[in-house]
């Protein structure tokens, strides 16, 4: 079935419960994850001369974060037995960033957490999720 399972994770509470959704899925599966995390690139945006960091400053914070989110994905990963490959990601556009790393991986499907938003605040704050589901190409599954 899948063989390889694309993984994203924001470092939230429920994208930590999908971790273990996902390598419990990919342990009996037999598959491997490739996890990864997706960071906002430095904004050079003109609208403002005022900077509150610099871009070395700003770039090291994002990819301490992005390495602890990964780090904990690849822990658990490696206490299931599960082979956990892990990436980071930077883009002003998550859900794009998420469909092409599974593109670039040859992955055979997405599994990823959604806060389950409904109605007004689902129109309002969008959703990475959603986003995901409409455009890709491979299957999606959803943890809630």
């Amino acid at each position: 079935m899948f063989k390889k399972i694309l993984l994203p994770t924001d470092g939230s509470e429920l994208s930590s419960r999908a971790i273990s959704g996902a390598i419990d899925m990919a342990k009996k599966l037999g598959a491997k994850i490739v996890g990864m995390t997706v960071v906002e690139p430095y904004s050079y945006s003109s609208l403002s001369e005022y900077r509150p960091e610099s871009y070395e400053d700003y770039e090291a914070r994002m990819n301490k974060v992005a390495q602890e989110r990964l780090d904990a994905l690849a822990a658990a990963g490696k206490a299931a037995g599960v082979e956990v490959e892990t990436k980071i990601a930077r883009s002003f556009s998550p859900y794009e960033a998420i469909i092409e790393m599974a593109k670039k991986n040859d992955c055979d499907a997405i599994f990823m957490a959604s806060h389950g938003r409904r109605g007004l605040s689902a129109v309002l704050l969008g959703s990475e999720t959603q986003k995901v589901l409409t455009h890709s190409t491979i299957p999606v599954l959803v943890y809630r």
